[in-house]
C-alpha cells in the first residue's frame, strides 16, 4: 500500500492547483493557457466553467488513449476520475472566493495574479511529484512529447500556444472578440514553469521524503 502521505500531498496539490487557476481567472487579466478554451466557451455560452473544464479534460484523456501504448491505457483512463474531482474543486473555489478583479485596481490584480501563478506552480509540483494519475493537462503534454520525441518543456510551450490560438479563434468566431486571453495568460505561460522549478528546488526532496518515495538511506553520509 502506498504511503498515505503520498495521497494527502497529491490531494492538497489538486486543491492548491484549483485555487491558483481560479484566482488567475478572477483577476480578469487573462486565464491560464491550458484551460483558456473551456473558460472562453463558458463565458460566451454561459455554461459552467468547471463542467466545461471537465469536458475539455475528457477530450485530453481520449487523445492520450490513442497516443499511449496499450498497457498504459487503463492508467490513462484514471485521469477521467481526476478530471471530475478537479472540475468540482474549480466550482467550489469559484463559489467560495468573492474576489472580483473588475472591482480592484491594476496593482492589486497584478499582485493576485502573481500569487495565482505561484499557487498553480506549487499545485502542479505537488501532484506531479507524487507520480500518481496526472492532471490531464499535464498528461496530454507528456504523451505528445513521448510520441514526437521532444522534451516536455518544448512540447508544453507549443501546446500552450495551440490552446491560446484555438481560444482566440473561438472567441472571434462566436463573440467577435478575443475572450479570456490577456497579460495574465502570457504571465502564466512563463511564470508557472518558473514557479514549479522554484518549488522543486527548495521542497521536492522534502515532499518525496514525506511521501516515502526516497530510497532507503537517502541523504545519509
Amino acid at each position: 500500500m502506498k504511503n498515505p502521505n503520498r495521497w494527502l500531498i497529491y490531494g492538497l496539490g489538486m486543491a492548491v492547483l484549483a485555487l491558483g487557476i481560479t484566482l488567475n481567472t478572477k483577476t480578469g487579466l487573462g486565464v491560464s493557457p491550458i484551460i483558456s478554451v473551456s473558460y472562453c466557451l463558458s463565458q460566451i455560452f454561459h455554461w459552467n466553467f468547471g463542467d466545461m473544464t471537465f469536458l475539455l479534460y475528457v477530450v485530453f484523456v481520449a487523445v492520450q488513449f490513442f497516443l499511449r501504448d496499450r498497457e498504459e491505457r487503463a492508467a490513462t483512463l484514471m485521469q477521467v476520475v481526476v478530471s471530475l474531482i478537479f472540475s468540482r474543486l474549480l466550482n467550489l473555489c469559484d463559489a467560495m472566493i468573492p474576489y472580483q478583479g473588475e472591482a480592484c485596481g491594476l496593482a492589486i490584480n497584478l499582485a493576485v495574479l502573481a500569487l495565482a501563478i505561484f499557487l498553480t506552480g506549487l499545485g502542479v509540483a505537488m501532484t506531479v511529484n507524487m507520480r500518481l494519475a496526472p492532471n490531464p493537462g499535464d498528461g496530454i503534454v507528456q504523451a505528445i512529447a513521448e510520441k514526437i520525441g521532444r522534451d516536455q518543456g518544448f512540447t508544453k510551450n507549443v501546446f500552450d500556444v495551440g490552446c491560446v490560438s484555438v481560444t482566440a479563434a473561438v472567441g472571434l468566431c462566436f463573440a467577435g472578440r478575443v475572450v479570456g486571453i490577456g497579460i495574465g495568460t502570457l504571465a502564466a505561460m512563463v511564470g508557472v514553469g518558473r514557479a514549479i522549478a522554484l518549488v522543486n528546488h527548495f521542497y521536492q526532496e522534502k515532499m518525496l521524503a514525506a511521501a516515502g518515495m526516497l530510497p532507503a538511506g537517502h541523504g545519509k553520509v
